[in-house]
């Protein structure tokens, strides 16, 4: 099941420029760590990664949140998706998975 789409990623080359303009914008980052910028907008979150380009992603990925990772990733391969990302712990217990669907777009994963 999910709890709906609630984060945004962007790939950023240039962290601290990316975060100047994205503070611009929506205020101070809730979360300011060298791998990983974030920001909340009101139940939402956008976070800056830059990291994204190196894991391969082209541009913002949205990420839903699930409650079991393992078992929606299953059904979405099964239903056709390819693996582009497989489950991995990106820290705090926070779980990521990506997966491309039969257009070319990525499905962002995230359980907890």
């Amino acid at each position: 099941m999910t709890t709906g789409m609630n984060t945004v990623v962007v790939p950023v080359r240039d962290l601290a420029a990316a975060k100047a303009v994205y503070s611009a914008l929506l205020g101070e980052p809730y979360t300011d760590q060298p791998y990983y910028v974030g920001f909340r907008v009101g139940e939402q979150e956008l976070g800056l990664d830059p990291h994204g380009h190196a894991q391969g992603m082209k541009g913002p990925v949205g990420f839903w949140g699930v409650d079991d990772i393992e078992k929606t990733l299953a059904v979405l391969l099964e239903a056709g998706g390819t693996l582009a990302q497989p489950v991995r712990d990106v820290g705090g217990g926070m779980l990521i998975a990506t997966v491309i669907d039969a257009d070319g777009n990525p499905i962002g994963l995230k359980q907890g």
